[in-house]
């Protein structure tokens, strides 16, 4: 039943898997906070934006499909910076990236490739799977990049400073580049991880078939 909420977690991750929506991973993982700011708006968008598009999809003509889908998106975008600029306003050094969330390929790319072609519950469970997904992959990123980057994580009201770290910090990782960095040795980690299992999948299977 919720295999397609699952599947954006892990299996079609989609920074780690699907390389998707990269632009606001070098820009907005040097921090932990600015990252779940990020995460969150881009979360919501997809929500909603797959659940309306779900919902129209019979009235939109194939012509139009895409310029209809940026409409959609784009206003849960303006949505989402009317609230920041009113309610959190330290979200503003999201700065141009929040409105770029419109143009995101991970959201045009979910309305064209499932919304528009699924049910409202199964779109909803993508939009959030998804999302939460690229979420959590930018925590990642952005956690192992500020801890090691300038020793210390910045949450929501709250900086943790660590002593060994901040005095002597990696400073690369902090810079754009860095982000290019943690994320290529996390993309290397993994797939170690998924040829290691496929290993053991397959050498569990010979031994079934030899046992019989």
């Amino acid at each position: 039943m919720f295999y397609e909420f699952k599947k954006g977690l892990i299996k079609d991750n989609p920074v780690f898997v699907l390389m998707l929506g990269l632009c606001p991973i070098l820009s907005m993982s040097a921090k932990v906070d600015n990252a779940l700011g990020m995460g969150v708006a881009v979360t919501f968008v997809l929500l909603c934006s797959n659940v309306i598009i779900s919902l129209l999809r019979s009235f939109i003509r194939d012509t139009i499909r895409i310029p209809a889908f940026i409409v959609v998106i784009a206003s849960f975008v303006t949505i989402v910076e009317l609230v920041v600029k009113a309610f959190i306003p330290s979200l503003s050094v999201l700065g141009v990236y929040l409105p770029l969330i419109t143009v995101n390929c991970i959201i045009l790319g979910r309305a064209e490739a499932f919304a528009s072609k699924n049910t409202v519950y199964k779109s909803a469970l993508d939009g959030l799977g998804m999302g939460i997904g690229f979420t959590l992959a930018l925590l990642l990123i952005a956690f192992i990049r500020e801890i090691l980057g300038s020793g210390s994580i910045s949450l929501p009201g709250l900086k943790i400073s660590i002593p060994i770290l901040s005095s002597h910090p990696i400073q690369v990782l902090s810079l754009a580049p860095g982000a290019l960095l943690v994320m290529g040795l996390l993309l290397a980690l993994f797939s170690y991880i998924k040829d290691k299992k496929d290993e053991r999948a397959i050498k569990q299977a010979n031994d079934k078939e030899k046992a019989k």
